[in-house]
């Protein structure tokens, strides 16, 4: 009877230890694919950590250096806006700084009209426009966004977000960024009058046409760029075209991918 137990015993115990083996083996096998699908997906992972970058996104960073400049050249290069527009985006009430510095950057743990901590932010309210106009205005990867401004993935994609929300409110109420054609006989004519004065045999005609081809960012992964691109064309690039009265001011913009 006691040889019998005993049997037993060892006979349950075995069944243990199998299956303690073979979590074990389920857990390993668990892990060593979690890591090949991590190798795998590194040469995808174009971001820099924090480690990599400038240790101050407010210091020394080359859009402080181009801030400080407040030269119309490099401004106009780098965003395709002068200084003197620049800032009128940037200052005054309700424009692109009041709102970066009253409004609350939304997240899943902060409420939208709770208090903004403006020192925990990385980018002040002329860095955060730098940074969206640069976005706009370019076909530049995120990556070297990373390096201008000096933040990380999360955060560039937390403040392009919100950037870009608070741009479109500056320009909706903005007067100077009103775009539209004209309202009244009187300012055809007076336009017209304008064109005729260069060129005495146009006659009727109250604008200029001109057409803008912005190059846009292509992903270097060939899957995702098969998907999202059609192929026709060697560039990809946004088309627009601008209608902008004698006097300078723009009279209407449309675009097409």
């Amino acid at each position: 009877m006691l040889n019998i137990h005993l049997l037993s015993d060892y006979a349950g115990k075995d069944e243990e230890y199998a299956g303690a083996a073979a979590m074990m083996v389920m857990l390993h096998n668990m892990i060593m694919a979690r890591q090949a699908c991590s190798e795998c997906q590194k040469p995808h992972q174009l971001y820099l950590c924090r480690h990599e970058l400038m240790p101050d996104p407010c210091m020394n960073m080359p859009w402080q250096q181009l801030w400080d400049s407040q030269e119309d050249c490099a401004f106009i290069t780098t965003m395709g806006f002068d200084v003197r527009t620049f800032r009128l985006m940037l200052e005054g009430p309700n424009q692109f700084g009041d709102r970066w510095n009253t409004q609350a950057i939304p997240q899943n743990d902060v409420k939208t009209n709770g208090r903004t901590c403006l020192g925990s932010r990385s980018l002040d309210g002329a860095g955060a426009l730098g940074l969206v106009l640069h976005y706009l205005g370019s076909a530049m990867l995120e990556v070297s966004l990373q390096q201008i401004f000096a933040i990380t993935p999360s955060v560039l994609s937390r403040y392009l977000d919100f950037a870009q929300d608070i741009l479109y409110d500056t320009l909706h109420f903005l007067k100077e960024a009103a775009i539209s054609m004209p309202q009244k006989i009187e300012e055809f004519k007076r336009f017209s009058n304008l064109i005729c004065q260069r060129h005495s045999l146009l006659q009727g005609a109250f604008g200029s046409i001109d057409r803008l081809s912005l190059a846009a960012q292509e992903s270097e992964d060939p899957e995702i760029e098969n998907a999202t691109y059609n192929g026709w064309k060697s560039d990809h690039c946004i088309n627009n075209v601008l209608v902008f009265a004698p006097d300078g001011e723009p009279l209407l913009i449309s675009s097409a991918s």
